[in-house]
């Protein structure tokens, strides 16, 4: 067996995957006391914006918008039924299929939302256009990965 010459990683702050992660968990402890007085978590924030985008998709539809799993997704939809902010119903013409719709407290929580892009243009020191185009070339960068890996493109929230 032939030995490969030694590779070593790159330093994280080299990598432009650990940039975008660590961006996205500054920009969650940004949201966070903004969705806190909402009573919400990123990931429930994240499901009604699907959910404020279209309202009346299946569980199935939200979690490949969020490249997520419907199981992952069941436990957060459930909270969210019992605070109230969402209903879960079977869809009559395919039973297997669970609909999700805003209920009016679901849809009144969109006004409030609005500060955390407003929160995030301040703490960042960035244009919303600068934001804009920085978020169209990290979502370049995904469907391109996407479509190297062979799998679809995703659709996130308010794309």
């Amino acid at each position: 067996m032939t030995r490969k010459k030694s590779n070593p990683p790159v330093p994280l702050d080299d990598q432009i995957c650990f940039a975008i992660y660590s961006a996205g968990m500054a920009i969650q402890r940004v949201y966070k006391p903004l969705l806190d007085q909402l009573g919400l978590t990123y990931p429930q924030y994240l499901v009604l914006n699907v959910l404020w985008r279209e309202d009346e998709q299946t569980v199935g539809g939200i979690a490949e918008k969020l490249a997520l799993e419907s199981s992952t997704l069941t436990p957060l939809l459930k909270r969210l039924e019992t605070g109230g902010l969402v209903r879960r119903t079977r869809n009559p013409d395919n039973e297997r299929q669970v609909v999700v719709a805003l209920t009016d407290r679901g849809r009144e929580i969109r006004s409030s939302a609005g500060c955390l892009g407003d929160a995030l243009v301040a703490s960042s020191g960035e244009s919303p256009r600068r934001l804009g185009e920085l978020n169209r070339d990290i979502k370049k960068l995904r469907d391109a990965i996407y479509a190297h890996a062979g799998q679809p493109e995703r659709d996130g929230p308010n794309e």
